[in-house]
Order: C-alpha cells, then structure tokens, then sequence
C-alpha cells in the first residue's frame, strides 16, 4: 500500500523549524473527512483551489489595468501566480509549510471583485448598511459557503489553517477567533509570508505595467530611492545593458532587494525570539515575518509614487472609474430585478438575502462579464 502522505508527514517533522505549521498537526476541517492516502492535508487544499471557479475566474479580473486592455498586463490570476512563486520561495528558505503558504496565496484574492480596489471600494460603499465588503472576507465566504461541488457538505472544506490565514485583517483583533481557536495576535508564519509576498510583488509587477503602458517613465522612477538602489544593483552586474534588458533586470532586483531583507530580518527576529512552536511563532512580541524599518520607510515612500504616479492617473483612473461606474448600476439592477441574477444566485436569496446575494454575484463577476452584463440590460441608455 502507497503511504506517500504518511511519508510527507514525517519528512516535514524531520526537516521543518519547530515553529512551521505541520499538516499531521492541522486542526483539520469543520466537516471532517478521512485524510487522503497520497496528499497532505495542505496539498489538497491547493489543489481544491485550483480546480474551482473561483480561482479559474481571476484570470479575468483586474490587477492595476481593466482586463483586456493589452495582452501582457497583469491580471489577478498572474498576480497570484507570481506571488504564490515569492511565497514558496520565503517558506522553503525559513524551513515552514511550503504547501500551506501556496494554499493561502492562491486563496487570497479569490473573493476579489472585477476592476481591482477600486471596484471593493464601491461594492463596500453599496453594502455598508447590509454587512459590508472587504475581499478578504469575501475569498473566505468563497471557499465556505459559495463554491460548493462536494455532495456531502457545503463549501470547499479546507482545513482550519488555509480559512485562518485569509483573515489578516482580522487576526490583530484582541480575542479573533475561527471556530474557537486563536487566529491572532499574528497570523501562523505561513499566512504572514502569504501577506508580505502580496506587497512584494505588486511593488515589483506593477511598475513593470506601468512601463509597459508608457504611463511611468525611467525618469520618474529615479526620482525613488526604491528604484534608484534596484538600479544600481543592475548597473553593478551588467553594466552594458540595453535599456529594456536594464528594466527588466532591475525590476527583477525591486524583487530581490525585498526578499533579502525579509529573509535577514525575519531569521533574526525568529532567532531572538526562538518559537518552538507555530502557537508561539504567532504570540511572538512583534511580528515574525517582516520588512526592516528601512526597507519600510523606502516602500512606504515608493508606495506614495506609485498612487501618485500610476494608481491615480488619468489613463488608469478613468478606465476603472466608468468600469466601476458600470459595475455600480449592474449592482443596483440586480436589487431591483433579482431575477436576472443566475440559477444558482437567485436560490440563495432565501436564506442569504437580497443584498447579500447581490454582492456575492457581482464580486464574483469577471471584468468583461460584468461589463457584457451591463450592455444587455441597457444600463447606459
């Protein structure tokens, strides 16, 4: 008989830190089920991810670009992708679950609505006497409640640690609780790496779309300490490069230079502080998982120029405006005939509500479906 998983399990307790989440160890599943002879519990969420629609749908979804704008720009799909790779990365060099931080990276943008934040921001103005919207809820109401393919409960029916590490927001919350555990005061190591490796990488990615589109220039982006120490890097390694082999390679450095710094500054704090445990890696005194004060002053002022310079530009701002302007009136369509929402939408009305239904249909809607949907009802007329 194959024991592939029972052999995974031991390798992760003989090769993992003490303070790594272990898949032998999980809290397991709110509808229990036998464990799977070849995958760990961890791996079987990923793959559960992976195979619903949910997922599938990001690939249409905004990231900074209204999808279908160009061909190379990033959508939420590739974003996810890039920092699920950056993720993997930090887990396997700090020696914790590399399955477990690829599951909560795949999952965290799943409850994403179309046309990026500025699409969350209007589904959270429609809905803030009706519960709200925050996408990192909403990826968690996806895999509990929403995506449902299994006939013997609803849900995905991931494990404890894959729901928990979607609550970010929530875990600084004195007393968070998920079905009676701790969530907080900081995330397990898994969900805080899935979180830093989010800002890595659209520090990184979104400065390359923005070239792309001709809407930040190499003159602009020198004007950042960020860019100008990436930079200098490249000219140090290659000093005779083209100009795009020049971007390209210091894009890549934008990457780099944050993970050596989490890297270093994560190992030292692990190693002050000495968890022997996943329980005491989450109550550590400051966060385990994080950037130098540097490093965050540096960030914090490129984060500046990239809303200055590329978020709230006219040829990113406009596009996402009428976008979301769209996805407003579609909203309000659906609340005024629900029967035009699907099969499916309409019969959880009963027991979810009008409203939240709603908002459940259009987050889920991909950037061009929400726009076709707002072509056939004749909303602009």
């Amino acid at each position: 008989m194959n024991h592939a998983r029972i052999d995974w399990e031991t390798t992760e307790k003989n090769h993992l830190a003490p303070y790594a989440t272990q898949s032998a160890e999980s809290l397991g599943r709110r509808h229990p089920e036998a464990p799977h002879p070849l995958r760990s519990c961890f791996s079987r969420d990923r793959d559960r991810i992976l195979h619903s629609k949910c997922f599938r749908r990001l690939e249409y979804k905004t990231q900074v670009f209204v999808n279908g704008m160009a061909d190379h720009y990033r959508t939420r799909l590739t974003h996810t992708m890039e920092m699920t790779a950056v993720g993997r990365t930090l887990a396997r060099i700090l020696k914790v679950n590399e399955d477990l931080t690829e599951s909560i990276c795949l999952a965290h943008d799943i409850g994403h609505s179309p046309f990026g934040h500025a699409g969350e921001d209007v589904l959270a103005d429609l809905m803030q006497n009706n519960g709200g919207f925050d996408h990192n809820l909403q990826s968690l109401r996806c895999i509990e409640t929403i995506e449902s393919p299994y006939p013997n409960f609803q849900g995905l029916n991931l494990t404890w640690e894959v729901r928990a590490g979607l609550l970010k927001h929530e875990a600084s919350i004195e007393g968070a609780e998920l079905d009676g555990h701790p969530i907080g005061p900081f995330q397990s190591l898994e969900a805080q790496i899935s979180d830093i490796a989010d800002d890595m990488t659209y520090h990184a990615h979104d400065v390359d779309d923005g070239l792309e589109a001709g809407i930040v220039t190499l003159a602009q982006l020198e004007q950042t300490e960020f860019w100008r120490m990436a930079a200098s890097t490249t000219k140090n390694r290659y000093p005779n490069l083209s100009e795009n082999q020049f971007l390209r390679a210091t894009i890549r450095n934008l990457l780099e230079l944050q993970m050596l710094n989490v890297i270093e500054h994560s190992t030292q704090t692990l190693e002050k502080y000495a968890p022997t445990h996943v329980r005491e890696a989450m109550s550590t005194p400051k966060r385990a998982i994080d950037f130098t004060p540097d490093m965050k002053e540096i960030l914090s002022q490129f984060t500046a120029f990239m809303f200055e310079h590329l978020y709230f530009h006219h040829g990113v701002a406009d596009a996402t405006q009428s976008a979301v302007g769209m996805m407003r009136k579609l909203f309000l369509h659906y609340i005024e005939h629900p029967e035009t929402m699907g099969r499916k939408a309409r019969a959880r009305i009963e027991n979810e509500g009008l409203w939240r239904t709603a908002c459940d249909y259009v987050s889920g809607c991909t950037d061009r479906y929400a726009i076709e949907e707002y072509k056939r009802f004749k909303l602009g007329v």
